[in-house]
């Protein structure tokens, strides 16, 4: 999206918001319940995004995305700390990739924590990845109107006289 000298922008207030200011391991550790917690918002912010294609309407839904995030950070750390810590740190120290196979068992104790404090149960290898509905009460968008190009030039006509080629024989192919 282009801005003019027309465009009008959110005031500073709209755009301030409270940043997730965490680290790398922190996120990687604590994705697969952020995302599963937040699924419906995260849905909601996408889908308009999608639709609207305009990022200056989406600012409350990617706030919502924002707050709930911090609000599941905040309540691991409040209920699931030292197992979080255990988990996290295990990630960051085993492997130079954050690889999650040398720290099963410090998952599987954070797994327990989080399912008996937070109600939040570790989704299944590939959810992410399946195709959910996603029921709004946002208006749907107008449909946009198909884009209309143009008659294609008109060819020429059979009858234009054609000029010998000037390096080799045109139909060499048919004989």
């Amino acid at each position: 999206m282009a801005a003019t000298s027309k465009t009008v922008l959110p005031e500073e207030s709209e755009l301030t918001v409270q940043e997730v200011n965490v680290s790398w391991p922190v996120l990687q550790a604590a994705s697969v319940y952020i995302g599963k917690a937040c699924e419906w918002y995260n849905n909601e912010f996408m889908l308009c995004r999608d639709e609207i294609r305009d990022p200056r309407r989406c600012l409350n839904e990617g706030k919502a995305v924002t707050s709930c995030t911090m609000d599941v950070l905040k309540k691991m750390k409040k209920h699931c700390y030292d197992d979080f810590n255990a988990y996290m740190i295990c990630l960051e120290r085993s492997s130079g990739s954050l690889e999650f196979t040398p720290c099963r068992k410090t998952q599987a104790a954070l797994d327990d924590c989080v399912l008996k404090n937070l109600n939040i149960e570790r989704p299944s290898f590939g959810y992410f990845c399946q195709a959910k509905v996603h029921n709004t009460s946002r208006p749907r968008p107008e449909p946009a109107e198909p884009p209309t190009f143009p008659d294609a030039t008109p060819g020429l006509p059979a009858d234009v006289p054609r000029e010998k080629s000037k390096y080799s024989n045109r139909l060499w192919y048919k004989s």
